[in-house]
Parts: C-alpha cells; structure tokens; sequence
C-alpha cells in the first residue's frame, strides 16, 4: 500500500486524541463492511461480523463507549492518521509497511492462508490475470508471482472479475473466499493456498500508545480465557491460536 501523508495530516494525528461526542469519551472503530466473514453490512445497515462481535468485546472489557465508522479500503489508514476514528479493525494483515504508518495490537488471528478461485481448475496462476483487491497484501504478493495483477476497490469486484471473464483467478484470505464459493458455485479453489502477514490486528496512530495498550490487553484476556478462539471458530476467520 503506497500512503503519502502530507505534514498536516502528520501534525494532527500527533495531538489527535480520543473524540468527544455528546460530552463523553468515545472511541471510534473504523471497518470496511464490505468484507464477510470479517466485517459487513447487514439487512438493518449495521456492522456485523466477527469484528464488530470482537470489538465491541474489547470495548466492554477496555470499559470505554465505542462508535462504529465505516471507510473504504484504499483511504482506510489515510482516514485514521487524519482523525476521522482511533483505530482500525477489518481484516488488516500486520505487515512492515503499514507498520512504518501506524502502529498495530498483537495479532488477534493468526496468518489466515489467502486462497485462488477461479472458474477453470487448469488456469496458469503464474502468468494468467489475477484480481485482488487494491492495496492488501494479496495485490502485492500477485504484483511479485509474474502474474498479471488488477486491482478492485472492493473484493466483491475481484470476484466478479473472474466471473464474467475479466481475469482469469482471484486471490483473497481464504475465509473470504470461502463465502464467495458459497455464493457462486461456478467457482472453485485452485491451485496452493499461501500464507501471508503476520496475522490481522487492530492498527492505531503512532500517538496514541496508550489506547493501543489498553486494547492489547483486553485481546491478551480473551486469548487467555478462550473466548478469543470461540469467536474465531463462530465465524470462521482463521484458524484459532
């Protein structure tokens, strides 16, 4: 993911805080929505999915009233170092690069393996078209395999892509990509499923240290007590720790 931050937004995000909405401390939880199992709208409007289960757990034990702010992807750390939430849960993959922008909790899943899907099982993922959504990690490890990568803003459209002929594969973490076969049954896993990331985390700005600690924490509890691995195991994110 290639971020560029001017100065300003530098600037803020150094003396950004916790926002202030109706007289009371709240943090606000920014996510896609667009990713299921991980985070999605569903029929009222509202986030769901694992994330928005596990983050309003890590709310309740940090003690702390929580907003959810919904952002797309490819402005989803741009939107966080200029203030607009306080940290980010959804599906983001801990890696060197976004660390040298934001600073990240502790995993809380591991490495979920990230999986091809396309609709003939004998397509070349070496120098076929494959999709993956901009600016993850799948689009950078595609980038580097000698396949022709193209990018979507949302990972819907990766899979569409492979649907109606645009590209040959799609590659996406594998719970991801699970749902989608559910969804097409013209699809199906091809190829070695490959492991990538140092698992997904929730990422804060580098000001705010000691909200980050208070949220690893509260991830370190529920890995402790195994109510961590429940919530993986519901939803089936990843593989549980």
């Amino acid at each position: 993911m290639k971020l560029f931050l001017a100065s300003a937004a530098l600037a803020f995000a150094a003396t950004a805080g916790l926002a202030d909405h109706h007289g009371k401390d709240v943090v606000r939880l920014g996510t896609e929505g667009a990713y299921p199992p991980w985070n999605l709208i569903n029929d009222n409007g509202e986030v769901d999915g694992f994330e928005r289960e596990l983050g309003d757990e890590l709310c309740v034990r940090v003690a702390i009233k929580c907003e959810w702010v919904t952002n797309e992807w490819d402005s989803i750390i741009p939107n966080l170092t200029s203030g607009n939430y306080d940290a980010i849960i959804a599906g983001m993959s801990i890696t060197a690069e976004r660390e040298a922008v934001i600073d990240f909790t502790q995993a809380y899943t591991p490495p979920d393996p990230s999986t091809y899907a396309a609709l003939d099982a004998g397509v070349d993922l070496t120098s076929g078209v494959v999709a993956a959504q901009t600016g993850t990690i799948q689009a950078g490890y595609v980038a580097e395999s000698g396949a022709v990568l193209i990018e979507f803003a949302t990972p819907d459209e990766a899979v569409a892509a492979v649907v109606n002929g645009e590209a040959d594969a799609v590659l996406a973490d594998n719970s991801f990509v699970e749902a989608s076969l559910a969804a097409n049954s013209s699809l199906q896993v091809v190829g070695e499923p490959v492991r990538l990331g140092g698992g997904v985390g929730m990422g804060f700005r580098d000001s705010d240290d000691a909200l980050r600690a208070k949220f690893d924490a509260a991830i370190a509890s529920m890995k402790e007590d195994g109510s961590l691995n429940e919530l993986i195991a519901k939803w089936g994110v990843s593989s549980q720790w």
